[in-house]
């Protein structure tokens, strides 16, 4: 038998593919429906490919910001803070999706602070507080917060000392008294609140989809992209498995964002336990514990417990400012597109918000190759602080270290490169609040305890970083800011956006 030629019309692969002629009907009608299905799934993928060529086509123009830094520093509110400005319709759309999270900001919060009123035997008892060398770990450190003593409590200390004075039988009595009076008020306190600490894990749930991280102890829950839509379906599948039948029957339609039962119970709960939740907050145990840093809270927690009788009003609807001020972790990469338009150019540009926590920092990376921009957010306030993850790094260390690892990233050299000092509010709050940063950073030494001396002083470390690891001659821009201001932060933005959008144009050789 002659060899087929490269020339000849025989196909081997068709004769292989060829049906058996002992082919039987059946045989032929599952051949076909095989076939079909290959012929589907290659179009589909030829489909895909050609939208994705059209995409990157499309985006070839587009900016590609990335907001990097360290869990908690202001990196998702600066986000909003964009939305805010460039696509304020979606912050409507999110708004009772929020709601949910400000709910469960309240109760993580509530369930922290008899948390550690219960790890102090709900009590200010110098002794107790005092001997922290005999005290559970967990007490020497709540909320990743040196439980050093302030300096109003050393000084306090001291002259009690040097004075040599000791407390009268009957004084003793009535401070007994007193004590056990106060505790017998935080114990009726927590059990009438008892139902509404209770929904803590379900609104993380609800939250969360169902879904759980390791590390998500401090913040309580962390969340994917989309959680906002995912928020409202979790509500709708429940919302439709329990309430169906009772929808149709008043011809109803399924899912109305105020009907979510759950978050509608915990409004009435909050309602109920308003003038409970007032009294803790305000509670001069809790207080105590407070300006004794035995009891750090966040400043979204406190934010929301000012604001209780707003928030637990029955026809409560989270603010522009409550959804700033709202918290919530972000897990992985969320991708937010606005469109900006720049001296009549408009240029569609990629926001990227990602988790700062250390085990979640590897997924930066592939953003790295074709960014355009970086906001770098360090919480200067944060110099008390330490990382949960690790609680032997102070966390202005450990920025200073990741602004390191950003800096000198050769897929990073010609990125434009914008430093955000974030939380000044704080920060001055902390100053004035009689807070040494020399207890905290040892290099600090005895310079001037204010404002001005303090940031500086930051700011002068992260231009050193920036110094060293810049053979390209980039400028580094540098801002205050404390990104809950929506005024401050939004000029900002302005001057940030036209800083990029110049390197942008240079980039692309249009200037």
């Amino acid at each position: 038998m002659r060899t087929p030629s490269l020339y000849s019309q025989d196909d081997p692969l068709a004769t292989v593919l060829r049906p058996s002629s002992t082919e039987t009907d059946a045989q032929r009608r599952v051949r076909l429906a095989t076939e079909a299905e290959a012929r589907r799934v290659s179009e589909q993928i030829d489909e895909e490919l050609r939208q994705e060529r059209e995409r990157m086509k499309r985006n070839k123009g587009d900016v590609k910001l990335l907001l990097l830094g360290q869990a908690e520093s202001g990196k998702s509110t600066l986000q909003k803070q964009f939305q805010l400005m460039y696509k304020p319709s979606s912050i409507d759309q999110e708004r009772v999706s929020w709601k949910t999270v400000i709910y469960f900001n309240v109760v993580h919060s509530l369930k922290h602070i008899l948390s550690t009123l219960e790890a102090w035997d709900d009590t200010l008892d110098d002794e107790l507080l005092e001997d922290s060398s005999s005290v559970a770990p967990n007490r020497l450190r709540i909320n990743n917060n040196a439980q050093q003593p302030s300096p109003s409590v050393s000084l306090m200390s001291t002259s009690t000392t040097l004075s040599g004075l000791s407390a009268s039988p009957a004084s003793t009595v009535n401070s007994t008294r007193q004590t056990n009076a106060s505790r017998e008020q935080i114990g009726n306190l927590r059990r009438r609140l008892t139902s509404l600490i209770a929904t803590d894990a379900p609104l993380a749930d609800r939250l969360s989809g169902g879904l759980s991280f390791s590390g998500s102890g401090k913040g309580g829950v962390y969340v994917r992209s989309g959680w906002q839509a995912r928020t409202i379906e979790n509500a709708l599948g429940r919302l439709r498995s329990n309430y169906e039948v009772d929808y149709k029957k008043r011809g109803e339609t399924y899912f109305d964002p105020g009907q979510d039962v759950l978050v509608q119970d915990v409004g009435r709960m909050l309602s109920n336990a308003k003038d409970d939740i007032k009294e803790l907050w305000g509670h001069p145990t809790v207080e105590g514990l407070i300006a004794r840093r035995k009891l750090k809270l966040d400043e979204w927690s406190e934010f929301f417990l000012r604001h209780i009788s707003r928030v637990a009003a029955p026809d409560y609807i989270p603010t522009t400012d409550d959804i700033l001020h709202a918290r919530i972790q972000t897990m992985g990469v969320a991708e937010h597109i606005f469109d900006v338009n720049i001296h009549g150019k408009s240029v569609s540009w990629h926001l990227f918000d990602v988790g700062g926590a250390r085990g979640q920092r590897h997924s930066w990376v592939p953003y790295f190759d074709d960014a355009n921009a970086i906001i770098f957010v360090a919480p200067v306030s944060a110099f008390d602080q330490y990382l949960e993850e690790d609680p032997r790094t102070n966390r202005i260390d450990d920025s200073l270290q990741l602004f390191t690892q950003i800096c000198s990233n050769s897929l990073l050299k010609s990125v434009h490169l914008v430093l955000f000092l974030n939380k000044t509010d704080l920060l001055k709050a902390k100053l004035d609040a009689g807070q040494k940063v020399r207890k905290y950073i040892t290099s600090f030494g005895e310079r001037p305890n204010d404002y001005e001396t303090v940031v500086q002083y930051f700011r002068a470390h992260f231009l050193q970083v920036h110094r060293r690891n810049n053979e390209n001659r980039r400028v580094l821009y540098t801002h205050f800011t404390s990104v809950v201001d929506t005024k401050a932060t939004q000029r900002i933005i302005g001057n940030v956006r036209d800083s990029i959008f110049r390197g942008y144009l240079q980039s692309a050789a249009l200037v």
